[in-house]
């Protein structure tokens, strides 16, 4: 198909110096062939000029985008109307030729340069967009509030409120990573390939989730509350046995990192005010996993979270140092309070 097409391009690419040539030979030639010039030059340049000349107003840095199921007479006639070709008749006997019954392919196309009629049909029949896709990184932990915050400042056609309304129900498994998407990706296609990704990655796991005795939604709740209470895998186990250990005596969880999810914040340490605050998020007052996940975690914490480490120790803390404190006892626990945190 293309083959055809590059062979057509060719053709054109001769036709200026030919013109050029053309026009020294008619001041010698005869009457005869000077008359068969002046019939053919104006041919040859009229072609060159509808395949190879740009519209005066072609619209440079624009982005012309082509649904599924248009037809190939309604994308000509997007073109003619924005100025990036000459004739819609032409395009779309072009497209019959060359592409058959493929037709264009859908897709945002963007124009950062003038181009020739037969160049933006080729670009089209091809699907040569034009754009690089944008990579980001979305990290462990984040919510999905904070995730649309991050989307919307590189994606055009994403607003923090699209992605609210996209990820609504689907917090908890929004599996963090660095993803490449086109610019003009939409909210709803962020959601899907996040969750397949989630789906893909939790796949490894999956022994290990099926003999914790919890079912998927629990683990991940519970990898949502650890994910950053602890740093490495080890830390995440034996916070994971702590919090499990808690919920198996009718002890409530007590994590302070559900504050940042209920009001929305950053910060994880609650004022006593924080601490009384009515949600069903809030470990303090409520027994028991908080009714659904609190961040997006990442791999480790949800194995961590199906593969807790035994322990008797109800208590953690974070030093300063950097180093994780565990107690059996809320005296002790306050001890390394005292020791480890002022």
């Amino acid at each position: 198909m293309f083959g055809r097409l590059d062979f057509f391009a060719t053709f054109f690419r001769k036709v200026r110096s030919t013109c050029t040539e053309v026009f020294n030979r008619c001041r010698n030639a005869s009457k005869w062939k000077r008359g068969v010039a002046i019939v053919l030059l104006p041919i040859i340049l009229g072609t060159y000029l509808v395949f190879f000349m740009s519209p005066t107003n072609f619209p440079v840095n624009s982005y012309v985008i082509i649904k599924k199921g248009e037809t190939t007479r309604q994308v000509a006639t997007t073109l003619e109307k924005r100025h990036i070709i000459f004739s819609a008749n032409i395009f779309t006997a072009l497209v019959s030729v060359f592409a058959h019954d493929s037709g264009v392919r859908a897709g945002t196309y963007r124009f950062n340069k003038s181009s020739g009629l037969l160049f933006v049909t080729h670009r089209l029949i091809k699907g040569d967009f034009g754009i690089s896709p944008i990579r980001i990184t979305l990290f462990e932990g984040m919510t999905a509030r904070e995730m649309g915050k991050s989307l919307s400042a590189k994606f055009p056609n994403i607003t923090v409120e699209d992605f609210r309304k996209a990820s609504y129900g689907e917090e908890g498994y929004l599996f963090p990573d660095t993803y490449s998407f086109l610019p003009d990706v939409s909210a709803k296609k962020v959601v899907s390939t996040m969750r397949h990704n989630f789906d893909i990655r939790i796949a490894s796991i999956t022994p290990e989730i099926q003999s914790s005795g919890h079912t998927l939604k629990d683990i991940v709740i519970m990898a949502s509350l650890i994910e950053r209470e602890g740093r490495t895998l080890k830390e995440k186990r034996m916070i994971s046995g702590i919090l499990w250990h808690r919920i198996n005596i009718g002890m409530p969880l007590q994590v302070d990192s559900v504050f940042g999810y209920i009001f929305g914040r950053k910060t994880y340490s609650p004022s006593h005010t924080d601490l009384k605050v009515d949600s069903p998020y809030n470990t303090y007052t409520h027994k028991g996993l908080p009714p659904g996940p609190i961040s997006n975690p990442g791999i480790e914490s949800i194995l961590a979270s199906a593969t807790p480490t035994k322990t008797h120790y109800l208590y953690y803390i974070t030093g300063k140092n950097g180093k994780m404190y565990y107690a059996k006892t809320l005296t002790v626990h306050n001890r390394n309070v005292a020791l480890y945190l002022k």
